[in-house]
């Protein structure tokens, strides 16, 4: 059976271990309750992978074409959210 890959912020849940420092974890708490914790993290990791995914494409671009100004480098975090929300999805990591 083929092995189905799925795209930043897809696929069913799973079970993982994490471990924070503990006045970490309590201010989450204290922001969203128990019950949304998980949900808090799963946002946050996503939102970190898909930065990673944009400074890949543009070190991969500087690389190719030269270096990227910042007011460039911010329109291109736009365009990416831009694009990406009305796709409802984003790459896989990678």
């Amino acid at each position: 059976m083929a092995e189905t890959t799925y795209s930043i912020g897809e696929g069913p849940a799973t079970r993982v271990s994490l471990s924070l420092a503990e006045g970490t974890a309590e201010a989450i708490r204290a922001r969203v309750g128990k019950r949304e914790f998980s949900a808090f993290i799963a946002e946050a990791v996503e939102r970190e992978l898909r930065g990673q995914v944009l400074d890949e494409y543009l070190a991969d671009y500087e690389s190719r074409k030269g270096s990227v100004s910042e007011p460039v480098r911010q329109r291109a975090r736009q365009v990416f959210d831009e694009v990406f929300a009305e796709e409802a999805e984003w790459p896989a990591a990678g």
